[in-house]
């Protein structure tokens, strides 16, 4: 190979690299981005659910089968995900973490969903802040939140 020819070859090397890299940037932004967005309609649909269920009441009337109405009809036009069971896990969800503004953007609805298992306040919102602020690998947060659901 001639050295012009290697030196295209590096450059093209580098170019291809660095390319890459932003697009693996980006894909990875673009992902959290959807996944908080997410995480936050789950937020916003459990405030509305227990809104809607006390009705400015200190407890709510459960036996109104308003899950049940919204699972049917979500399920009908969006798919899967809005099960009766999943709707309880949402209006759960906002119970726990009442300050949408405190959820951390590190974290996906199946870490919260593992969260609100812990029946602890103080321990709930350290595990939260412990797997959202530490830099932990996808493993390292599975094994966490794992301990979490076992405590």
């Amino acid at each position: 190979m001639k050295t012009n020819e290697m030196v295209s070859r590096h450059n093209m090397e580098e170019l291809y690299a660095s390319i890459r890299g932003i697009l693996a940037t980006a894909r990875k932004k673009a992902y959290s981005a959807v996944n908080f967005a997410m995480v936050e309609s789950y937020w916003q649909i459990g405030q509305q659910i227990v809104e809607n269920e006390q009705r400015g009441e200190t407890r709510a009337d459960y036996g109104k089968g308003v899950l049940k109405e919204l699972a049917v009809r979500l399920t009908a036009e969006f798919g899967k995900g809005f099960d009766e069971s999943n709707l309880r896990y949402m209006r759960l969800f906002y119970r726990c973490f009442p300050i949408c503004d405190t959820l951390r953007h590190e974290l996906t609805w199946s870490h919260y969903r593992k969260l609100i298992s812990v029946e602890n306040k103080q321990a709930r919102l350290w595990y939260m802040n412990e797997a959202g602020h530490t830099v932990l690998c996808r493993p390292q947060r599975a094994y966490l939140l794992y301990e979490v659901a076992y405590q």
